[in-house]
């Protein structure tokens, strides 16, 4: 099982994006969208409309990490309040 640094932090973002977007249109939501700097020690969570896929973001100083999950019959939970959302990174897991 593949697990992330506890000390991470983990953000969400809410609206659905692209599924074609890849590792600098993500990088570039994560600046305009969330206001965040891409290369700080984070992950960032995004979703396709469905909520049957997620993107994960993350760089590790040497480079960026993008990591897709597919659920094959279930769908992710998937908050609807705030813009940013934060999680540990024992929630994400």
């Amino acid at each position: 099982m593949f697990r992330f640094d506890a000390g991470l932090k983990v953000y969400l973002h809410r609206e659905p994006v692209d599924g074609r977007k890849a590792i600098n249109g993500l990088a570039l939501l994560v600046e305009q969208a969330l206001g965040l700097n891409p290369f700080e020690p984070a992950i960032y969570v995004f979703s396709n409309r469905r909520r049957d896929r997620i993107k994960l973001l993350l760089w590790d100083r040497t480079g960026f990490w993008l990591m897709v999950k597919r659920l094959e019959a279930d769908r992710f939970c998937w908050p609807k309040d705030a813009a940013v959302v934060t999680l540990t990174v024992e929630q994400l897991h």
